[in-house]
């Protein structure tokens, strides 16, 4: 037996089977990040992640109604105040109800017209045959015919004055159809986003808005805790920030508020890690200028003291 190859073989096949499995179960050295993480100038304290907005929270701009943009009046990084012209739509079946409403309007106005021009002419029959009547001229059934037609008349009236209101009202509706097509700034801001072009349909249940307007010129910070810390943090809590991946700048946070709802996370950090079925906590601070660019949007590591 120990004079056939084949055995040989064999003990070779084994040993080199050994040494794979022992060199792969073999650790290498720690990678050194790039970048060192930031660190928690707590002793004790809640790590979370917090994205940057306007103070008076970012405004996402939709149409009241889908249609076509026939004009878009800003760009991003326009300062508009309220009241501004936005973006405009397609307004010609909205201009072409309006000309019908009104048209419908003279209409009504003349048959209100010739409602009460029939009510006088009934009420000037109906006072002769009641005085002929007096001398016994006219009879009772002639009387009681006029005094029909006379009633006839008068809700004949009625009812192209109820027709005259609703069409008023018609033709206001249509007017505030016309109106909402043209898309206002609702208070003063910066244009953050333009997500529409002339020429393009829109909609009114995008994922994306229209148009995102903020007041950048004091920002704010909301911070995602995990539910399982909510019950540690404290109001009027001290916290700090530091750009994502950055350990470079601190920045101090004033505490504004907690939202006193818990909701699905909604801001991914992007980390392969990063669990997406986590609900969070959210924790608005305030912060101050800290004299190196910071955008609306931008992701920052916080760290909440705990008290």
């Amino acid at each position: 037996m120990l004079n056939r190859p084949s055995f040989y073989i064999a003990l070779i096949g084994i040993a080199a089977v050994i040494l794979i499995v022992a060199r792969q179960r073999q650790t290498g050295p720690a990678s050194t990040p790039l970048v060192p993480p930031p660190q928690s100038p707590y002793a004790e304290s809640i790590g979370a992640r917090g994205i940057v907005e306007s103070t008076n929270e970012n405004v996402r701009i939709a149409p009241a109604a889908s249609g076509l943009i026939e004009k878009v009046n800003v760009k991003v990084g326009d300062q508009v105040k309220a009241g501004d012209v936005l973006f405009s739509m397609d307004s010609r079946d909205a201009l072409a109800s309006v000309k019908t409403a009104e048209a419908q309007l003279a209409v009504q106005q003349a048959r209100l017209a010739e409602s009460q021009t029939l009510v006088d002419d009934r009420r000037d029959t109906l006072d002769r045959v009641t005085r002929l009547r007096l001398k016994n001229v006219a009879s009772e059934d002639e009387t009681k015919r006029d005094e029909f037609a006379m009633q006839t008349a008068q809700r004949q009236f009625q009812r192209a004055t109820a027709d005259l209101e609703l069409t008023r009202a018609q033709l206001n509706d249509e007017k505030v159809r016309l109106d909402l097509l043209t898309v206002r700034a609702p208070r003063n801001g910066t244009v953050l986003q333009v997500n529409i072009r002339a020429g393009e349909y829109a909609t009114v249940n995008s994922s994306d808005p229209a148009i995102l307007l903020g007041d950048v010129r004091e920002l704010q910070l909301r911070a995602d805790v995990d539910e399982s810390d909510a019950p540690r943090v404290r109001p009027d809590c001290k916290a700090v920030a530091f750009l994502k991946g950055s350990r470079e700048h601190a920045i101090p946070l004033e505490f504004v508020r907690i939202e006193p709802y818990i909701l699905p996370k909604k801001s991914l950090s992007g980390d392969s890690t990063e669990r997406v079925d986590t609900r969070v906590l959210q924790v608005i601070f305030r912060f101050q200028n800290p004299g190196f660019p910071v955008y609306v949007g931008q992701q920052m590591d916080v760290f909440i003291e705990e008290n």
